[in-house]
């Protein structure tokens, strides 16, 4: 009696390759968020301690930061299906390494203001638009758990980068901490784009999600999804990006005002615990977002998120006690990386990767300008009433209006 042959084992199931280029993509958004865009204040400051330069000015150059990048978003959005993305993030990279390395000689505004500018516009090539194109390109069924590792980097680089480079300026100053954070920044950047990530699955044969090969396939191949042209006039385009300019606005100025809301009603050793816990609900929120967005859908869970926003918004208002204010924070630290991230995902999802560079860069460029205004309306509501109660108040009502505009946004697949 002979026994049965024995099955030939099948052969071990390989991680997706996109995988890597998320968590890579996670590294990259870590440095950009920690060595910039939060680092901005931590510049702000030390540009006003140190060089003397009006706290006016200062302000205004920030300012210019975000209007740059949004600028340089839609540059990278026109050409990022026709350039390799990593040659975007090195290029970006290398150039942002060389401002920082040399921030010690800035003296003169002109001079401050044109820093601003290089690194508002290397932020544009190396940040949202770049890495949300690419995760877009290597997921489509997984895609929100995929953006939510990617951009969960947003949260790591304030709670570990920026503190570090906070030490660093006030402990040895501007000119010497420069070629530090130039070189940190560089070696955080430009060695895991160019080893890791590439731009697309079809550069490697693969289609998304991990479905079979495709033999002989190489470089970059048409995608699927709905033309520039037509999504920006779609009904379901213009009500995202406006939802966006008094949703996202709102929470922006929100978090720029934070932490003097928590000096003003406890203490500054306090209000630096405030911020602290802020980065940690945001990172918290996104992870756990990541996966609840696998049963619900997104437009459903953004409007959640949304009204979650408008009550800590509101409960912050009114938060006196130290109890109450940790508690409104966390509220309100759960929303801010998913609102962010939600953004990403609707486009996405409605409009596909064909174009979405160019669609999500043009939305984003809109929305800048909410998150450009708003921290100084809050500021001047402030100085009118005399408190943080009306400002936090009309923040939450911001967000209102945003989810209703979202609500009315018609159909989410194009």
């Amino acid at each position: 009696m002979h026994g049965k042959s024995p099955r030939p084992a099948s052969p071990a199931r390989r991680t997706f390759y996109g995988w890597y280029v998320t968590y890579a993509l996670m590294v990259i958004s870590t440095m950009t968020a920690g060595f910039l865009f939060y680092n901005v204040s931590v510049l702000l400051e030390a540009f006003v301690a140190e060089r003397g330069f009006p706290i006016g000015l200062a302000s205004f150059a920030t300012g210019i930061f975000f209007v740059t990048s949004g600028i340089a978003g839609l540059i990278v959005g026109q050409i990022i299906n026709r350039i390799d993305a990593r040659k975007i993030i090195i290029a970006s990279a290398c150039v942002t390494a060389l401002a920082l390395a040399s921030v010690g000689l800035l003296r003169t505004p002109a001079q401050l203001v044109a820093f601003y500018v290089v690194l508002g516009f290397c932020y544009g090539g190396c940040g949202l638009v770049t890495a949300s194109t690419i995760v877009a390109r290597w997921f489509d069924a997984k895609r929100p758990q995929a953006l939510s590792i990617a951009s969960t980097g947003l949260s790591l680089g304030g709670i570990i980068i920026t503190p570090f480079v906070a030490y660093i300026i006030k402990t040895y100053g501007l000119a010497a901490a420069g070629p530090w954070l130039g070189a940190s920044f560089f070696l955080g950047v430009v060695p895991v784009t160019f080893l890791i990530v590439r731009a697309s699955p079809l550069d490697m044969g693969l289609r998304p999600d991990g479905a079979e090969a495709m033999p002989g396939i190489a470089g970059v191949a048409p995608l699927s999804g709905v033309s520039f042209s037509k999504a920006w006039k779609s009904r379901f385009f213009v009500a995202v990006t406006l939802a966006y300019v008094f949703s996202l606005g709102a929470q922006v100025g929100a978090i720029a005002h934070l932490f003097r809301l928590a000096v003003t009603r406890a203490d500054a050793q306090f209000a630096a615990a405030v911020v602290a816990l802020l980065a940690s609900a945001s990172l918290i929120g996104r992870l756990i977002g990541g996966q609840l967005l696998a049963k619900i859908p997104a437009r459903a869970f953004t409007l959640a998120l949304m009204a979650n926003q408008a009550v800590a918004l509101a409960f912050l208002a009114f938060a006196v006690t130290k109890v109450a204010l940790l508690a409104g924070v966390a509220l309100f630290g759960f929303t801010i990386g998913n609102i962010l991230m939600m953004q990403q995902l609707l486009l996405a999802e409605a409009f596909g990767s064909r174009e979405y560079g160019r669609i999500y860069s043009a939305s984003q460029l809109v929305t800048v300008i909410g998150v450009a205004t708003w921290p100084a309306l809050i500021g001047f509501i402030f100085v009118a009433s005399g408190g943080y109660e009306w400002p936090y108040l009309v923040t939450a009502l911001s967000t209102l209006i945003g989810a209703t505009i979202l609500s009315l946004s018609g159909p989410s697949k194009h």
